[in-house]
Order: structure tokens, then sequence, then C-alpha cells
């Protein structure tokens, strides 16, 4: 993580969740990196995934990977260790990974769940993996979503805001960061329709004077067209280092899966995404 300011003003607790696979190098990376310039303490998370009938049938397989897992884990306990950073490692058996890792993350009351964006079978750009989504959509906390080679840099933050009390919630989050960071912000909000635009003016017109209030730089910017497409677009132009969206924090099976906006910039954006969930 670049500049060695901690950027979150309660960061405690971290839990990072990590497969193994090459996708989930750069979260576990980015993870003990602000572990350490935040003195949290960190839990990484693996999830060996089993299936009752394949386990029956194929006991020494599981019996494998769960082995690789923990030497998987044991070597990013060593990497936090050098870095100075106390790192704890969980690994489950289990069906339904996201619930283990929403699982420890409350009882553990982290303050951030880190993941990377893959799906782990080549799914498609526009949906991000399926645990990724369902982390999102039931955890107790703040998301950041790393991509591959990605890292987090505070220095330019681009808050996308779309007026509702969501986007209020994470812009707030998003001036705190760059105010604690020494950081510019960016806030965005892109109307669909012309009809659309004076709204969109409005909601970024509240989060630059929010900003202006707290001494940040900030620049406003209301732009038209297919909404992740601007953002994650808007993102590369002004190079940010973080990109900040509300959670719709939605009930029952909507919590699966996050507004399509949401989803679609995490499956498209190479800076890392920070989804902040309202707080409970």
């Amino acid at each position: 993580m670049n500049g060695q300011v901690c950027p979150i003003a309660k960061m405690e607790k971290l839990l990072v969740a990590t497969d193994g696979s090459e996708f989930s190098k750069s979260a576990v990376r980015e993870a003990i990196s602000l572990a350490n310039i935040c003195s949290s303490k960190l839990i990484a998370v693996s999830v060996v995934r089993t299936n009752t009938e394949y386990e029956s049938l194929m006991p020494q397989v599981v019996e494998k990977d769960e082995k690789e897992m923990a030497a998987h884990l044991e070597s990013i306990k060593n990497m936090a260790s050098k870095e100075g950073v106390d790192c704890e490692t969980i690994l489950h058996l289990s069906e339904d990974p996201y619930q283990d890792i929403v699982s420890d993350a409350e009882k553990r009351q982290v303050n951030m769940i880190i993941l990377s964006s893959h799906g782990r079978t080549g799914l498609k750009r526009l949906m991000m993996g399926s645990v990724t989504a369902k982390v999102i959509g039931h955890a107790p906390c703040n998301v950041l979503i790393v991509p591959l080679d990605a890292k987090v840099d505070c220095k330019k933050i681009l808050a996308a805001t779309d007026g509702s009390d969501y986007s209020e919630i994470a812009s707030r989050e998003a001036i705190s960061m760059a105010k604690l960071s020494g950081g510019s912000l960016l806030t965005l909000s892109v109307a669909k329709r012309d009809e659309n635009i004076p709204v969109a003016e409005e909601s970024v017109k509240i989060v630059k004077e929010l900003a202006e209030r707290e001494g940040v730089q900030v620049v406003a910017s209301t732009l038209k067209g297919e909404p992740y497409e601007v953002i994650v677009k808007t993102a590369e132009q002004y190079n940010a280092g973080l990109i900040v969206v509300g959670s719709h924090g939605r009930t029952g099976i909507e919590r699966l899966l996050m507004g399509s906006v949401t989803e679609r910039i995490i499956g498209h954006s190479k800076s890392p995404v920070l989804v902040v969930r309202k707080p409970h």
C-alpha cells in the first residue's frame, strides 16, 4: 500500500480470504501491507470446498486439498510475521465458503474483509466470482476487493455516488480516507438519461461541499452513460488507486448479489474497490 499512513480510523482486525490461486496473491499482499500500516491483527481464512458425495468417493482428493491449503496459510503467516504483523489462520472444510468467511468476520468482529475479484472457474468479466458476490451481500463490515496485480493507493480516490443514503455513507468514508492519507477525491455521479442529470449534479455537489469542509482537495464530475462503464473508465483516466462505492444492503434473496452496477464495477475495474456497508 502506497503511503505509510493508515487511511481508516478504526482498523483493529482485518480478514483476508484466500483460495491459494494466483488471483488471491494481490489481496493477500495488500492485506498484509494494510495490517502493517494500521497495526491491525490479520486473520487469513481459506475454505476447502467439499461435497458430501464427492468426499465419500474421493476422500484422498479432499485430504490433498486440505494439506495444500494449510501449507498456503502457513506461508501467509510467515509473510505477515516478516512484516511484523500478527496473523491468525483458519481453515474450513465447507460446501458454502462465503458462509464461513462471513461467520468468521462476525465472530471476530473484523473491521474489513479483503478478497480477490476473480471467479476461480473463469467467470465472465461482467460478473465477479460468486463467493465474492455472496460475501459482499452478507458481510457485517466493509469489503475491499483487490484485482490481480492491483495496489491500494489512497492518494487518488474515486467516490461513486447516486444520491442514495448508501452512497452518502460511502462518500463520507472516502472523504475520511482522503483526509487521513492526504489524498485527493473525485466524486462522480453518472446519469443514464438526460432527466437524471439534475439529481446527479446535486449528488456530487453535496459530496464536494462535505469534502471541502474537511479540507480535502476534491473535484466533482457528472457524466452521462452506462454507470459501471463510465465509473471504470473515469477511474482509469484519473489513475484512481481506489474506487469507493456503497452497498445497497438488500435483504433476503437480493442480498446474494448486489446491484448490478457495483457488481460490474468490480468485474471490470483494474483498481481496488471498497464496498462500504451501512452500519448496523
